[in-house]
């Protein structure tokens, strides 16, 4: 069976679109405790066990990356949204590939 590939943006990518100022929405589905350690400025957090019942705090026209700590939960959030016709793609490897890759001033956890 031959599936679509889930949709991710890197780190380096997302980091270009937010310096041209072509920023997508950006959606952090960790835990608050997580969010509190760090997080990319903009972004607004919804639990993943949350998401369910605060789809309707989205823009079903807009652009969404979502990011987790590996992109792990934000890979199956990026699945579920698409499902709900959100447009949303995964930030490959999550805030942990941000910190490495973009912005070596941010804790990792």
């Amino acid at each position: 069976m031959v599936t679509d590939a889930l949709p991710e943006v890197s780190p380096a990518e997302l980091k270009e679109r937010l310096d041209r100022g072509t920023a997508p929405d950006l959606l952090d589905v960790r835990e608050d405790w997580e969010h509190a350690l760090v997080t990319l400025p903009g972004a607004r957090l919804i639990p993943i066990d949350e998401l369910p019942g605060r789809l309707g705090e989205l823009d079903p026209g807009r652009e969404v990356v979502v990011y987790c700590h590996h992109g792990l939960r934000s890979a199956a959030a990026v699945e579920w949204l698409r499902r709900q016709g959100i447009p949303a793609v995964n930030l490959a490897g999550g805030i942990d590939a941000w910190a490495l890759e973009v912005d070596a001033s941010l804790p990792r956890y």
